[in-house]
């Protein structure tokens, strides 16, 4: 049985007026508290006990008292008042300055790139902020699931979101170890990435996607094979560090590997480009104080890499 629990128009008027009077045991009190006249307030608590059925107050020309009605009802009616003013107050709070739980959905990757960096003095500057992460490679509704953002590649947003650039364009190259391509040789065309061990990756919806390429203008996959297949990014740099297949993964993942000499990249003339990171959100006019301040810290943290909010 369906039931309706819409509280019908108006059917909370007129309460704040009687639990003054009851506070006050007085007409005039209330009504200089609360900045009206007596007549008003009288005429908003006979109204309110019409609605309920009851008389709530007891008046004489001297004094104000409560029926056993008004008893009963002041009981439950004080401590749900005080909930209902709570609750618009910490909603209210949220809008005025940033506060609450920060909710982010991104690759696992990410956190130690672009988030880690800077989450301990954005907690610093913002201790009234709570940040909880979420990490995970597929994509999710952030409104049906509460994120306020999610990070993302350029490429996959939608155009209804607001995305906030994080990073600059990179590319995703294959990488390897010295040792691995001394063993191996250097594959010179993405076709020959069929004859050698290379590391997969499982997307969290359960395929292994195959590489991808570009020839020119023209796009070209290759579907590889190896002794390993993984669903952490970073996982596959180490084993492609130890020498134990090829992966292929963002440049900016491995720029510090490249830069030792640990890996070393082949095939870069037919590496495909990605816009880069962002952050996206729903809409300007759903974002609060928490998020504003979220972007406004990582863009002066991370200055040479951000930029403002545009359509996706």
């Amino acid at each position: 049985m369906k039931h309706d629990y819409i509280i019908p128009r108006g059917q909370l008027d007129g309460l704040d007026a009687f639990l003054r009077v009851a506070e006050r045991k007085s007409f005039s009190a209330a009504a200089a508290d609360l900045g009206v006249s007596p007549s008003a307030i009288s005429q908003t608590v006979r109204a309110l006990e019409a609605r309920v059925g009851a008389a709530l107050l007891t008046r004489t020309t001297r004094s104000v008292g409560l029926t056993q009605a008004g008893q009963y009802f002041l009981e439950r009616a004080r401590p749900a008042f005080a909930d209902l003013n709570a609750a618009y107050e910490a909603a209210r709070s949220l809008g005025d300055k940033p506060a609450g739980l920060l909710r982010l959905n991104l690759p696992r990757v990410v956190i130690s790139h672009i988030v880690e960096p800077i989450l301990a003095g954005f907690l610093r500057a913002y201790p009234d902020v709570e940040v909880e992460i979420c990490a995970e490679d597929s994509f999710v509704d952030l409104a049906a699931t509460g994120f306020d953002a999610g990070i993302r590649l350029g490429e996959f947003l939608e155009a209804d979101m607001v995305a906030v650039r994080l990073s600059p364009p990179f590319r995703f190259v294959v990488i390897g170890s010295p040792d691995f391509f001394e063993r191996h040789g250097r594959p010179q065309r993405p076709a020959d990435l069929r004859r050698l061990p290379c590391v997969r990756f499982r997307q969290s919806r359960g395929s292994i996607p195959n590489w991808q390429f570009v020839d020119g203008n023209r796009p070209v996959e290759v579907s590889v094979s190896g002794p390993i297949i993984l669903n952490d990014l970073g996982a596959a740099v180490s084993v492609a560090t130890q020498g134990i297949a090829l992966a292929h993964v963002a440049e900016p993942l491995v720029e510090a590997q490249l830069a030792c000499g640990a890996i070393e990249t082949v095939l870069d003339a037919y590496a495909p480009s990605s816009p880069g990171m962002y952050l996206y959100y729903p809409s300007r006019s759903q974002m609060l104080p928490k998020l504003r301040a979220f972007i406004d810290y990582m863009r002066a943290n991370r200055p040479m890499e951000m930029s403002g909010e545009r359509s996706a």
